[in-house]
């Protein structure tokens, strides 16, 4: 029987090392891999390369690492609340490749699947496109994007078996499952970790092929960046 289960996030991380790229999981704050991040604060590696959908908050999340100087290249789509991010953005601190969301995600996805590149309208005619092929398709202009792969994948899913098959809840599924198709080794941390075979095959979204290890996460805040509450 297949058993990619690791006992503690610290054997989950064994092998990271100064100056890897890194794939981080999540939509806003919202299934982000919270132990893997403390870990890699604790560890205290260095000129990491992060791509990720956006930068944590100034206290929590990426946000963390940025503060202690360990990020040197962010690769992201949306940055909007992170402070310390802009500060280190507009010194000249932080290296930064901001993409549009949705090529963000067909570049890891193209990573995953193993296509090299691929083309879009998406940012043709803009800074975006400055420096890459375009070609016209049917009248219409496109950039050619490439893949984006990792030495580590950072995941987190709902629920996991210990062959490493993956559920995802709600908004998780925002660039979780398409970061663990793109890592050399993707780590994954669930909040419910169950035997091989319990879980329904038709309700996973991540087969554990792709994974090379899985542990129980803990303690996970699930902070919200932004908190709305509807008036009376």
């Amino acid at each position: 029987m297949i058993n990619k289960t690791v006992k503690n996030v610290q054997e989950a991380l064994e092998g990271v090392q100064d100056g890897m790229t890194l794939m981080l999981g999540g939509f806003g704050l919202c299934g982000i891999p919270e132990n893997s991040i403390k870990e890699l604060l604790r560890r205290g590696v260095k000129d990491l390369t992060c791509i990720s959908n956006n930068a944590g908050v100034d206290d929590f999340g990426i946000g963390l690492l940025l503060q202690k100087r360990q990020v040197k290249k962010m690769i992201s789509s949306y940055v909007g609340e992170n402070a310390e991010f802009e500060r280190q953005l507009l010194s000249g601190e932080l290296e930064v490749e901001l993409i549009p969301q949705g090529t963000l995600a067909e570049r890891i996805r193209a990573g995953g699947a193993g296509i090299p590149a691929f083309f879009t309208p998406a940012g043709y005619g803009t800074e975006v496109g400055e420096g890459k092929e375009s070609r016209e398709f049917n009248g219409k202009m496109y950039l050619m994007e490439a893949w984006l792969r990792a030495d580590f994948a950072f995941v987190k899913a709902w629920k996991g078996d210990t062959a490493g098959n993956l559920i995802y809840k709600g908004t998780a599924r925002n660039f979780n499952p398409m970061m663990a198709t793109a890592g050399k080794i993707t780590v994954v941390e669930v909040e419910e970790l169950v035997p091989a075979g319990e879980l329904d095959p038709n309700m996973i979204h991540t087969p554990g092929i792709f994974v090379q290890r899985i542990f129980q996460g803990e303690k996970y805040e699930k902070r919200i960046e932004q908190r709305t509450v509807r008036t009376a």
